[in-house]
């Protein structure tokens, strides 16, 4: 399997105002799932579903650690050999191995250019 985009992420400080400016702006959709001011981005319909997208409250403020960026989660089959690869060509490791129920195992670890990301072995394809 290719090492595709397979979703991305939107840290939010104000939940609804977040949402109903993507509701607005690109029409996308927004479920709640799973933990409180978590939902699955719809970016299209049915037959045409896009990336999966996700927004969550912000863990962290901004400008104290917070990212202010689409995170985005590439799909892998190695996570192992991913998380080598990233240590030896200069990333670095920021959460190793978390086991997401019902989703799959995530790694979240920095590029050499500070930019977040994650890689995830997914239990089955992410949800659109």
């Amino acid at each position: 399997m290719p090492n595709n985009l397979a979703s991305f992420a939107i840290h939010a400080d104000d939940i609804q105002r977040c949402r109903r400016f993507y509701e607005a702006v690109f029409g996308w959709t927004f479920e709640p799932w799973g933990p409180p001011d978590f939902y699955l981005i719809h970016t299209g319909p049915p037959e045409h579903p896009g990336i999966q997208g996700l927004m969550h409250k912000r863990q962290e403020p901004r400008g104290t650690g917070g990212p202010n960026c689409f995170e985005c989660t590439i799909s892998v089959d190695d996570l192992d050999g991913v998380t080598d690869a990233v240590s030896v060509h200069g990333g670095r490791i920021i959460m190793a191995k978390a086991q997401i129920p019902t989703v799959g195992v995530l790694t979240t670890f920095e590029d050499t250019e500070g930019n977040v990301l994650g890689a995830m072995k997914y239990e089955r394809e992410p949800r659109s």
